[in-house]
């Protein structure tokens, strides 16, 4: 199996390239959903419930987006036999990049990120003026981050089937396999 994270700053689009390898029939799964991810208190360390949509000031600050190591070993194991991309961000993904034998990041500029996080529909994140300073914040860090760690760079300014066409590439070069 081949397990393939797919990354990058809010409003990249990873559920969007997520949703088109679904149609593409790939195993793919958004890392906001089904329990792969969750808001954590990293004073307590505890799983924050409910938590506020909008955030509130300094909620950023105090309370992270984590990826649940188990959720991630569950999926390598549903998905022996096949390949299967996991797509999301997360701040403590350091604690899982063990089990990806390819991380892809999208990357995007500063001008299609703020049109992204102001029109988008299928979550709120980055329309809140803390939660918008922090993607912007992160938004040039992310491509040099990822570089450092061998990830493959994709820009995803592209036509959406242009940017899964370059993430199945990435794939293909790892695994031989064809498209």
């Amino acid at each position: 199996m081949t397990l393939v994270w797919v990354t990058g700053n809010s409003g990249t689009g990873k559920s969007t390239v997520c949703g088109v390898l679904r149609a593409r029939g790939y195993v793919a799964v958004d890392a906001d959903e089904d329990g792969f991810s969750c808001w954590i208190d990293r004073d307590q360390g505890e799983v924050v419930v409910d938590p506020p949509d909008p955030v509130p000031g300094g909620w950023l600050d105090r309370y992270g987006w984590a990826i649940v190591r188990e959720r991630v070993e569950a999926l390598v194991e549903e998905s022996r036999f096949r390949i299967a991309f996991l797509c999301g961000s997360a701040e403590n993904e350091a604690d899982v990049r063990d089990l990806f034998d390819l991380i892809v990041c999208l990357v995007i500029d500063e001008d299609i990120l703020r049109h992204r996080l102001a029109t988008r529909t299928t979550n709120t994140f980055g329309q809140h003026p803390e939660e918008l300073a922090a993607a912007l914040m992160w938004n040039p860090r992310m491509r040099a981050i990822y570089e450092s760690q061998g990830a493959t760079i994709i820009d995803a300014s592209q036509p959406v089937t242009e940017v899964v066409d370059g993430v199945i590439d990435a794939v293909q070069g790892l695994t031989g396999a064809t498209r």
